[in-house]
Parts: C-alpha cells; sequence; structure tokens
C-alpha cells in the first residue's frame, strides 16, 4: 500500500566539485558530519542544488561512496535526471544498487515536451527500475508536469510513490491531498514550505537551504503544529530574507558560499566565476555573517 514512505526534513546535498569537476570528496565529508550533528539524517544526492545536469554515472559511485563512508544508516534519496531515458535508467539502477530509499525522476531537460510525452517516459523508466520511484517536479529545468498528469501517474503506476514538487504552485500537493490519493507529498521549493504546513498539504521537504542552515529548516517543519505562533512567522520572514540572496545566483553557488561563511568547507566550483561574482560571492557571505545573529534572537542560535 503506498504511502509516506518519505516523510520530515531532507537537506538537498550540495556536489562540491574540483576545477577538472570531479567530486571535492573531502569537503562532501566535512558537509555530511556538519549535518549529522545537526540531527539531519535525510539527504538528496543529485538533485538540482547538486547540479544534476553534470553528473556521470562516475560522479554518482563516488557521491554514494563518500555518503556510505560518513552517513551509514540513513535514509537516501538519489536524483537520476538526464537528457533522456536509458541514462535516466542507468542512474536509477545506480541509485538501486546502492541502497537508495527512491529515486527523484525529474523529466528529461532542455526540450519542452508535451503531457503525453512525460507521461510516457515516466512509465518506461518506473517499469524499467526496481526502487521506488518519485515524481520530481522541476519546472525551472524541465517540461512541468501538471497536477493532473502527476495524480493520474501516482495513482495507476505501482512503484510511483509520490512527488517531490520543486515548482511555485500548490496544486498538485493539493489535488493529492483532496482527492485522497496515497502517495509521499514532498515539498522541494523551499519558497512554498511555509504555504505547504500552513495549508497540511505535505509530508516533508527536500531542501537546499537545509544543506546550509538545517536549524531553521528543521525549526519551520518542527513548527507546522503552531503556524499561527508568533515564532512561525519569525521564522518564515528569516526564511525569505535567505531566498532573496539566493535568488541573485545559481542557487548552489550561492550555498556554497553560504557553507563557507559557517566554516563547513570553502566554496568551489568546476567552471570559472567572474571576477564580479567572486566579489558577490563575498558580500553574500558577509551578510549572511550578520544575518545569522538574528536567529539568536529567537533562541536559535546556529554558529558554526
Amino acid at each position: 500500500m503506498k504511502g509516506p514512505l518519505v516523510h520530515g526534513v531532507y537537506a538537498a546535498l550540495l556536489s562540491p566539485r574540483h576545477p577538472d569537476d570531479s567530486i571535492d570528496e573531502p569537503a562532501l565529508a566535512r558537509l555530511l558530519e556538519f549535518l549529522l550533528e545537526r540531527d539531519i539524517a535525510g539527504f538528496t544526492v543529485n538533485g538540482a542544488t547538486g547540479e544534476l545536469c553534470l553528473t556521470t554515472p562516475r560522479h554518482l559511485r563516488t557521491l554514494f561512496s563518500v555518503v556510505h563512508r560518513i552517513a551509514r544508516d540513513t535514509k537516501i534519496l538519489c536524483g537520476i535526471g538526464t537528457a533522456g531515458t536509458a541514462g535516466t535508467i542507468e542512474l536509477a539502477k545506480i541509485a538501486a544498487g546502492e541502497g537508495a530509499q527512491a529515486a527523484l525522476l525529474p523529466m528529461p531537460y532542455f526540450f519542452p515536451y508535451e503531457q503525453q510525452d512525460l507521461e510516457v517516459f515516466v512509465h518506461e523508466v518506473a517499469a524499467s527500475v526496481e526502487l521506488p520511484v518519485m515524481l520530481y517536479n522541476l519546472p525551472e529545468f524541465t517540461t512541468r508536469l501538471d497536477a493532473e498528469t502527476s495524480c493520474r501517474i501516482i495513482r495507476d503506476v505501482p512503484n510511483v510513490i509520490g512527488i517531490k514538487d520543486s515548482g511555485q504552485s500548490l496544486a498538485t500537493l493539493r489535488q493529492l491531498t483532496e482527492q485522497k490519493i496515497p502517495s509521499c507529498r514532498i515539498v522541494g521549493n523551499d519558497g512554498i514550505l511555509v504555504g505547504a504546513l500552513l495549508e497540511g498539504v505535505c509530508d516533508g521537504v527536500v531542501s537546499g537551504v537545509a544543506c546550509v542552515l538545517p536549524e531553521l529548516i528543521r525549526a519551520i517543519f518542527d513548527e507546522q503544529a503552531h503556524t499561527a505562533s508568533a515564532r512561525f512567522k519569525q521564522l518564515s520572514d528569516l526564511l525569505d530574507e535567505v531566498r532573496q540572496q539566493l535568488g541573485r545566483f545559481p542557487t548552489p553557488w550561492a550555498l556554497k558560499w553560504i557553507a563557507e561563511a559557517r566554516g563547513v568547507c570553502n566554496a568551489s566550483f568546476s567552471q570559472p566565476v567572474a571576477s564580479l561574482r567572486k566579489q558577490q560571492g563575498r558580500e553574500l557571505m558577509k551578510w549572511f555573517r550578520q544575518w545569522q545573529e538574528k536567529l539568536s534572537a529567537i533562541d536559535l542560535p546556529i554558529g558554526q
């Protein structure tokens, strides 16, 4: 029977990379240790925060080797997005072999597709892997999955167990809830988390912000029974401030600079970064160090 196999707070992991595009394994290990120390026990590898469009099968195996070494007995979701079916199935089989809890299936990127194209794609991938699959609606980078399409797939395909919705709308999560379709209703966009909690339409969140600010996302999620409280409003406002800063950059870049500001690991990139952007990154780090003092005012100190 389908149900919320996936629930709670998952940190969407960065994939620290060297200039030659290899995975910076020590940096990833430090990031995992940082999150484990803050009681994060669910992780997503190779999502948008992890720059999935750059990931090869070799990269994915390396990511898993570090996760298994540092974060044993944790829940792992794995993004399997590529531009086509064969590559997606290959990554899904790696995820299954590495013991992932479920695969996150974005739609093929780059080209626009019709809903019927997406539905056929999901059916073929899901039938080709022995792993629970969650739809991964990622409309900023792929064709949007409509609510009707998503609900139909989740209802009809046995091993599609839910959706990580990284769009800006709650339509699919609302429809799953209203139609009482057994599923994992996961928020994938920090910008709609508060709304989803207010409406009671999510079981969990996969959060890029949680990768570097796990304390804030956990506090917001844990406060869901008290959404009318002043504390919930304060936490929500602080998240909005962070999101406004992230919007100035490719999200993984901004999160890497915040990780450096927190002393977790140095920001590193697999492509050249313009001088102006480096300066903006330094400004972001300065802003963050000042901003984090606000958390102490609501009894949520984070320190380094």
